[in-house]
């Protein structure tokens, strides 16, 4: 039988998983599949003195990492006050 702060750490770590799931499975996407697959899909569509894909490629992978970093720290924050875990 599991006790209710038992079940609470469950559920924070279960929420922490999940969100850190999300992220890497947009950071390969944004690596991986914009950056190398549609890559000539992209390379049409100008941006910056360049085209789409090689912006992605080289770049725009770039501002989203740093932009999940911020929205990653956001979100484990919000998560850590839920759940009362959280450093003051």
């Amino acid at each position: 039988m599991s006790t209710p702060q038992a079940s609470s750490g469950e559920a924070y770590w279960k929420a922490n998983l999940r969100i850190i799931i999300i992220h890497l499975v947009i950071w390969a996407f944004v690596s991986y599949f914009c950056g190398i697959i549609l890559r000539p899909l992209l390379a049409g569509i100008p941006v910056g003195g360049s085209d789409l894909g090689f912006w992605f490629a080289q770049q725009g992978s770039m501002f989203i990492f740093i932009a999940q970093i911020f929205i990653y720290a956001a979100q484990i924050g919000k998560l850590d006050r839920q759940f009362d875990v959280h450093e003051d």
